[in-house]
C-alpha cells in the first residue's frame, strides 16, 4: 500500500491520503530525537522520497534537518501578548482600535525588509506557499523557519550557517547592494567615480538609506523611500489612521511626522519623527520603525582598503553602513516604566563616571533621554528577526542619525514580554554554576544589566564611531557590557540594588558571556562576550572549581572598569588599526569557554527560535 503523508500536526499526529489517522506519536524518545521518529516514519512506509523543486528554488535542508529543528525541543517559541491579556482589554476603545493599524504599518516594514536582506525572500516565499499548496510538507516546515528567522539566511543558537534554499548563500551586500557586486569591483568602482569627480554621487551610495544598484559602469544609490514607495505609502496611511483614533495626542503627533517621512525621500523629515519619538514617555501604546546598521558587511570593507578610504576622506565622504529596518508594537507598561524613569534620572550622574570624560562632548541628559517598557504585541522585519538571538532591548537613534545633530535625544525600550523567556534560559546555569550562586539570579538580574547596558549606550565618545568599520559595533556593545557593570557598585550605594541583587547581577552578567560555541567575526553581540570571557578570566572575576564556574564577585567590577577604560580610548581616538589589534587580542577561545560549552551543549537542545503573535493575528484579520 502506497501512502502519501498530507499533515503533520503540532502534537505529531499523522494523516494520510486515505483521511487514516496513526496512533499520536507520544513517546518522549521520538520527540527528543528526530532521526529516531524519522526513521519510524520511514519504517511504516509513510513518507515518499519526493525532490521538491521549484522553478527557481530547492529546499534546502533535507526532511530529518526540517523536523529536528521545528520540534517543540528544537524551536524555542516565545508567545507575545494574548487578546484576553489585561494589558490590551483595559486599553481604551480608540487605542485598540490604533493598534490595528500599526500592526499593519509594521508589517509593510517587514516587506521592506525582508527586501533590504535578500531579494530572494519574497520570491523564495511565494515558492513556499505554492508548494505548501500542493501538500509539500517539507515546504510547511521550511516556512515555520523562515517565519522564525524572517528570511532564507540565518545563524542559528549554535552559529550554523541556515540557508533554506539549496545552492544560495547569503551575500555580503545583502539586499542593498547587487548580488554580483563582489569586493573588488565596488571598490573599483568607487575609485573611478571618484576620479571623474562624481563626490555627490558616491556619497549618496555610502549613505545609510540608500540601495545600491548598478548604472552602467558606476553604481547608484537610489533613497530607500522610492524604491519601496508602496510599501512605505502603505505604513504611512496607517500611521494616519492610527492618529486618527489614538487616545495620545503627543503619540498622534509623532505617528503623523513618522508618516510624512515615509512619503517624501527627504533626511530631515526622518530627523523630525526621530526628535518628537525619542521625546515620547508617558503614551499608552509604542510604535517604532527601527533603523540599526550591524548587518551590511560590503560598506565595511572599504575601512579595510586604506588606499580608498583616504581617497574618500580627502573628498570628505565618510562610509556608513546601511540601515536594516523592524518595526514595534506594543502597550506601554507603567509599573515598569516608573523603574526606566528612575534609571533615567540617574543618566548625568553616571556621565561623570566615564573614563576620559573630558575629552568629548556629553550628548546625554536625562531631559533628552525618555525610557519605556513595552508589552510586546509583535516585532517585525530586523527587530524580530529570531537569529541566534531576540532583541530585549533597543536604545535608539543610533549616533550616525541626523535627529541627533538637531537637539534630538534617545529613547530605551524594554521588551517585557520577552524577558520571562529569557529567565527559563537561564535555567541551564544550575548545571555550569557554583551551587552556592545561583539562588543569587532572579528574574530582575538580567533586566537590570539590560538597562545598564543599554543606558551605557548612550554615555561615552560617538563622534569617530564610523573610522572604526566593522570593529565599530562590536566595542560599542563591548563598551556598553562593561560600563554597565563598571557602574553597579556606585549604584548599589545609592540604594538602586540591594547588594543580594549586586551579586545577582554581577553573577549573572559573568555567566551571560559563557557561549555553546564559538561565534565567528560577523556576530558582533556574541563577539564582545567571547571577548569580555577571555578578560574576566584573566582578570581574575572567575574560576573554574570542580568544572563549575564561581564568580569573584568583588574581582567583576575592577575588570570592567579596566576593560571600560581601554576600549574607550580606542573610540576617542577612532583608531582602526588599535580597534583590529584589542579586538583580535581578546576574541579568543579559551579551554575554560570549551569546557562550560560542552556542559552547555548537552543541556540545550533548541537550534532555532521563533514568535507566537496571537494578538497581532487578531488584529491583523480585524475589520
Amino acid at each position: 500500500m502506497n501512502m502519501k503523508i498530507n499533515k503533520i500536526d503540532k502534537n505529531y499526529n499523522i494523516y494520510t491520503n486515505n483521511n487514516i489517522q496513526t496512533k499520536p506519536i507520544k513517546s518522549a524518545s521520538y520527540i527528543s530525537n528526530p532521526t529516531i521518529l524519522t526513521n519510524g516514519l520511514n519504517n511504516l512506509a509513510l513518507i515518499n522520497k519526493v525532490m521538491f523543486t521549484g522553478q527557481n528554488y530547492d529546499i534546502g535542508l533535507n526532511r530529518d534537518e526540517l523536523i529536528k529543528r521545528t520540534m517543540p525541543n528544537g524551536l524555542l517559541t516565545i508567545t507575545l501578548l494574548k487578546t484576553d491579556s489585561p494589558e490590551y482589554t483595559n486599553l481604551a476603545d480608540g487605542d485598540k482600535q490604533a493598534l490595528k493599524h500599526l500592526i499593519k504599518a509594521a508589517d509593510a516594514i517587514a516587506e521592506v525588509e525582508l527586501q533590504l536582506d535578500d531579494e530572494n525572500n519574497i520570491p523564495f516565499k511565494k515558492y513556499l506557499e505554492k508548494e505548501i499548496a500542493k501538500g509539500n510538507l517539507d515546504a510547511e516546515l521550511a516556512m515555520e523557519l523562515f517565519n522564525g528567522q524572517k528570511g532564507i539566511f540565518a545563524k542559528d543558537l549554535l552559529f550554523n550557517e541556515i540557508s533554506l534554499a539549496k545552492r544560495l548563500k547569503q551575500s555580503p551586500g545583502r539586499g542593498v547592494y547587487p548580488r554580483d557586486l563582489s569586493v573588488e569591483e565596488f571598490h573599483s568602482i568607487l575609485f573611478k567615480m571618484l576620479d571623474e569627480d562624481m563626490d555627490k554621487e558616491v556619497k549618496n551610495l555610502l549613505n545609510q538609506r540608500t540601495v545600491v544598484v548598478r548604472d552602467g559602469d558606476y553604481l547608484k544609490g537610489v533613497d530607500y523611500i522610492d524604491k519601496f514607495k508602496k510599501e512605505f505609502s502603505i505604513a504611512a496611511d496607517e500611521l494616519e489612521k492610527a492618529a486618527d483614533v489614538s487616545t495620545d495626542e503627543d503619540f498622534n503627533k509623532y505617528l503623523v511626522l513618522q508618516a510624512q517621512a515615509l512619503r517624501t525621500a527627504n533626511p530631515m523629515l526622518d530627523a523630525y519623527a526621530d526628535k518628537k519619538w525619542a521625546s515620547l514617555q508617558d503614551t499608552p501604546l509604542e510604535f517604532t520603525i527601527t533603523r540599526e546598521n550591524y548587518e551590511d558587511k560590503m560598506t565595511e570593507t572599504i575601512f579595510r582598503n586604506k588606499e580608498l578610504l583616504k581617497a574618500l576622506e580627502e573628498h570628505g565622504i565618510t562610509p556608513i553602513a546601511k540601515d536594516f529596518l523592524g518595526g514595534r508594537v506594543g502597550i506601554v507598561n507603567k509599573e515598569g516604566t516608573e523603574f526606566l524613569k528612575e534609571s533615567k534620572a540617574l543618566m548625568p550622574k553616571l556621565a561623570e563616571l566615564m573614563p576620559f570624560k573630558d575629552e568629548y562632548k556629553q550628548e546625554i541628559s536625562a531631559e533628552k533621554q525618555s525610557m519605556v517598557d513595552v508589552d510586546i504585541v509583535d516585532v517585525t522585519g530586523a527587530v524580530g528577526e529570531y537569529r541566534g538571538k531576540i532583541t530585549l532591548a533597543e536604545n535608539l537613534p543610533n549616533s550616525d542619525k541626523l535627529s541627533l545633530t538637531i537637539g534630538g535625544g534617545k529613547r530605551n525600550v524594554y521588551h517585557k514580554s520577552l524577558r520571562k523567556d529569557k529567565f527559563k534560559a537561564l535555567q541551564i546555569y544550575n548545571k555550569v554554576l557554583d551551587k552556592s550562586q545561583i539562588k543569587y539570579i532572579t528574574p530582575d538580574s538580567n533586566h537590570y544589566f539590560t538597562v545598564g547596558h543599554e543606558n551605557a549606550h548612550s554615555l561615552g565618545p560617538h563622534h569617530n564611531d564610523a573610522k572604526l568599520g566593522e570593529y565599530r559595533n562590536i566595542l560599542e556593545e563591548n563598551k556598553a557590557d562593561v560600563a554597565a557593570i563598571s557602574f553597579v557598585d556606585e549604584l548599589t550605594k545609592m540604594g538602586v540594588y540591594t547588594k543580594a541583587e549586586r551579586k545577582g547581577i554581577l553573577i549573572n552578567f559573568v555567566m551571560s558571556n559563557f557561549l555553546k560555541v564559538k561565534p565567528d567575526m560577523s556576530i558582533a553581540h556574541r563577539v564582545r562576550q567571547v571577548m569580555q570571557c577571555k578578560y574576566l578570566g584573566e582578570n581574575g572575576a572567575y574560576e573554574i572549581k570542580n568544572g563549575k564556574v564561581h564568580v569573584n564577585t568583588d574581582k567583576v567590577v575592577p575588570a570592567c572598569k579596566k576593560m571600560l577604560k581601554e576600549v574607550t580610548r580606542i573610540q576617542i581616538d577612532g583608531d582602526y588599526d588599535a580597534a583590529a589589534e584589542y579586538v583580535n587580542k581578546n576574541f579568543v577561545w579559551t579551554d575554560d569557554m570549551e569546557l562550560i560549552a560542552g556542559k552547555l551543549n548537552s543541556e540545550i537542545s533548541a537550534y532555532n527560535g521563533t514568535l507566537n503573535t496571537p494578538l497581532a493575528d487578531y488584529l491583523r484579520n480585524s475589520k
